[in-house]
């Protein structure tokens, strides 16, 4: 169960996971929204195996903690359909911080693609910490 205090559930969505009884029809989302900035670089060599995330509502570094081990999800549309959906999905994993600013560092299953740059991630609350 996700924490009440993390930064991407709304105050309303919040109070209705603490409630005893849910209404049938509100559905709470369980991930939070996530931009990919780009690679992990210096100013000669880039390091396609780790990417920079910004998340949502995240501005300070102390804020990352409790996003270190959180699973995240590129969702892209591709041509051809597989299993019937033509999404396909790239695993991967918040790994650590990247300076003061609230950026991550992640570790996808297979490296992210250029065009995922400026694109978006979910950011799911599972695995749980606490």
């Amino acid at each position: 169960r996700p924490s009440l205090a993390s930064p991407c559930l709304s105050r309303r969505a919040a109070e209705a996971m603490g409630e005893a009884q849910k209404s049938k029809g509100e559905q709470i989302r369980l991930w939070c929204k996530g931009a990919v900035l780009g690679y992990k670089r210096g100013k000669k060599n880039q390091y396609n195996n780790t990417s920079l995330i910004k998340i949502d509502g995240v501005d300070e570094r102390s804020s990352v903690d409790f996003y270190l081990g959180k699973r995240l999800a590129y969702i892209y549309k591709a041509k051809r359909e597989v299993d019937g959906s033509k999404f396909r999905v790239i695993w991967g994993k918040v790994c650590r911080a990247h300076g003061n600013g609230g950026v991550v560092r992640a570790k996808f299953r297979k490296n992210l693609p250029p065009k995922a740059i400026g694109g978006r991630v979910r950011v799911m609350l599972y695995p749980s910490r606490m």
